[in-house]
């Protein structure tokens, strides 16, 4: 196996403060947006979403690659992730399914790393200041140097068209009772698997795709993949929801889900750090129960520009009460923040999955077969 020049590397901030490390995987410079991350496994499912592309990740686990890198486990084809900060990455994995460690992936798709830094530190930082830019750099690299190109740094506002696919793909299972489009926003293999799951066949689209190519495919239901990014830098999509409202159900998930609300009427807004995590409380409203939750979105919906667009919130954060679900019965339109299919517990939480199918039987029963 092929093992990365380790080399000692630095972090710094838009704020002035650097963290020295050293590096693995890619040896490049990353200037990036930083979060943090606090699901304690998964780092290579987080690594492979593309809601995760052009991120400085910092995994809030203190050790990163102990289980390597199946082949199996990846959420899309890419390896869309600016950098990976840890605090201590192990490079030697015990784990009888993998096929190469989390550095040689990182080689591969050019995602240059850092460990041996102060995680935690750098974690509160985010929390109270906020999610800010960040260069991973060689640690001669003199601050004044750095601080003028983190200073000149523009994000990157075309990410969903990075990530979605440029030509229409399947997804087909065995005796289908529906057939599903599934817009590709950056969309997740675990989200395509819950719909073949669920007996439906699924048809995946570029996110540019417009309303005539998507009733041509004569859909049952429209998916709103989970994808990178400010959902109002994608207006093709907002575009086709808005032209498919009512003709037929739609469900949304991530990002998806922030585009049913900007395609109502409604606003979205960027959130102070975001939430990154695998273990993130969701109250859902309609049963008054706790679900813990699987995210990646620095976004969020703006509740009260939801009044008068006939969407209710069916699910909110535990701690900071932000939306995380929105539905709207008339119209069959579904939508929530969280990845459900990646929730502990996951066989109870993909009940919206479950509504989507039974808004999809409810629209066959009554005639409307979009032909």
């Amino acid at each position: 196996m092929e093992k990365t020049e380790r080399k000692d590397r630095k972090l710094v901030f838009a704020n002035g403060r650097q963290f020295l490390g050293t590096g693995f995987g890619s040896g490049r410079e990353a200037l990036c947006e930083c979060s943090f991350d606090t699901a304690m496994i998964g780092y290579q499912e987080i690594l492979s979403d593309p809601a995760s592309a052009g991120e400085a990740l910092v995994m809030t686990y203190p050790v990163i690659g102990s289980y390597g890198m199946a082949d199996e486990d990846y959420e899309s084809r890419l390896c869309p992730v600016g950098c990976l900060i840890v605090r201590q990455y192990n490079d030697r994995p015990s784990n009888f399914r993998y096929t190469k460690t989390l550095a040689e992936v990182m080689l591969e798709n050019d995602i240059p790393g850092i460990q041996g830094v102060d995680t935690r530190a750098i974690t509160r930082m985010l929390r109270d200041e906020g999610s800010m830019k960040v260069l991973l750099t060689d640690a001669a690299t003199p601050l004044d140097k750095a601080m003028e190109q983190l200073k000149n740094m523009e994000l990157a506002q075309d990410l969903v068209a990075k990530v979605s696919g440029k030509k229409i793909r399947y997804s087909r299972t065995p005796n289908y009772r529906y057939n599903v489009v599934a817009v590709d926003c950056g969309i997740r293999q675990s989200s395509i698997r819950c719909l073949t799951a669920r007996g439906c066949n699924v048809t995946i689209v570029p996110y540019d795709t417009k309303a005539e190519t998507v009733l041509s495919l004569k859909p049952d239901g429209l998916f709103l993949s989970s994808g990178p990014g400010d959902p109002q830098a994608c207006p093709q999509v907002v575009e086709l929801t808005k032209a498919l409202w009512g003709k037929l159900p739609i469900f949304g998930v991530g990002l998806g889900c922030q585009i049913i609300a900007l395609a109502a009427g409604g606003s979205t807004y960027k959130m102070k750090h975001g939430h990154n995590g695998g273990n993130i409380s969701v109250i859902h409203s309609g049963e008054i129960k706790r679900e813990i939750t699987s995210q990646s979105h620095s976004y969020a919906i703006c509740e009260d520009s939801l009044a008068g667009t006939g969407l209710t919130v069916t699910h909110r954060h535990l701690l900071d009460h932000t939306v995380e679900g929105v539905k709207q019965e008339e119209k069959q339109v579904l939508g929530v923040q969280h990845y459900p299919e990646n929730m502990p517990g996951a066989d109870d939480c993909v009940y919206v999955y479950d509504d989507f199918v039974q808004m999809m039987a409810k629209n066959s029963e009554g005639g409307n077969n979009n032909a």
